[in-house]
């Protein structure tokens, strides 16, 4: 049975020429709408979820340097310089331009357990990833061919960070707005409160990330933080390749051994799964907490309270 279409409204999306991420609209369309813009095969593929024959798409490594776009919508998905040779017949990439240009989801239709790749913007069915490609992350996007348009261009690739540090509004806030970091959304991911962070890596490095975490919650209290108790409320790093993962245990051993805490540190350190992202009244929910607050101070300005606001 086919999912239901995303409802349409505003998502960000990381445009990998800008460097910059902004909140755009969804492309929703009907059925009669996509069969006017697509192909037969890219309507088969990319609105019905099929699977085009491996070796049948053109789509070779080229030597400029580019990315590769949702045949549907245009938008940012792979960079040619995480594109390589998997000899499975479809075009294989080990990273997205950004975790927000893409959605993944459980699929397991045909019997089969796996993970779908789809674009975040418009839905469009891309193929599935799995965890056999190469370093430095170790997955394998195993796209069709036919759902991607290359362009040639310069782009600004992001990388990406997942922690788990209690109750995620407090979380977001210390990193948001940290140097070097271009977006911050909270959610889920193994079940634990997380934030996701996509950081410019020219700008901040993964140590100095680490730094931070470490320094905004207490990672020797298991599954709390202050008053929050529960597994969700689990301290918690999930790593995307395998330099994340070096360099967390690195900085767990180190940080257990300087004797800053009475108590072992009994933080997680597993690979990042799919992160389900919250729901939008989540989202940098201490400002808009703050902006409520104001309203309502500007409400009670004729009791002679001055508003204050941010």
């Amino acid at each position: 049975m086919a999912k239901p279409v995303e409802p349409a409204g505003k998502i960000p999306i990381y445009d990998a020429r800008s460097g910059k991420v902004n909140e755009v609209d969804r492309v929703v369309k009907t059925d009669a709408e996509w069969k006017k813009i697509l192909t037969l095969e890219q309507y088969e593929i990319t609105r019905k979820k099929g699977t085009e024959r491996p070796g049948s798409g053109a789509c070779e490594i080229p030597k400029e340097k580019g990315l590769y776009q949702c045949v549907d919508c245009g938008t940012d998905l792979f960079g040619v310089g995480t594109k390589f040779e998997s000899g499975t017949g479809w075009p294989s990439f080990y990273e997205p331009v950004s975790s927000l240009n893409v959605k993944l989801d459980e699929d397991v239709s045909y019997g089969m357990q796996r993970i779908e790749v789809m674009c975040a913007r418009c839905g469009a069915h891309l193929g599935h990833v799995f965890d056999d490609g190469p370093p430095p992350t170790g997955k394998r996007y195993c796209i069709n061919s036919v759902a991607l348009k290359f362009v040639k261009t310069d782009y600004k690739p992001l990388k990406t960070a997942t922690f788990a540090a209690g109750c995620f509004w407090g979380v977001e806030e210390n990193f948001r707005t940290f140097k070097g970091v271009v977006f911050t959304r909270v959610g889920y991911d193994a079940h634990a409160e997380s934030i996701e962070i996509q950081y410019d890596p020219s700008a901040v490095t993964y140590r100095e990330l680490l730094d931070e975490f470490w320094k905004i919650h207490d990672p020797t209290t298991l599954n709390r933080q202050g008053p929050d108790i529960g597994s969700n409320y689990r301290s918690a790093i999930f790593y995307h390749d395998k330099e994340q993962e070096a360099l967390a245990q690195a900085s767990k051993e180190k940080l257990d051994k300087s004797g800053r805490y009475k108590n072992k540190i009994v933080t997680q350190i597993a690979p990042a799964g799919i992160f389900y992202p919250a729901e939008a009244y989540h989202q940098k929910y201490l400002i808009l907490k703050d902006r409520l607050s104001c309203q309502l101070r500007k409400g009670l300005m004729k009791r002679g309270l001055p508003p204050q606001c941010p």
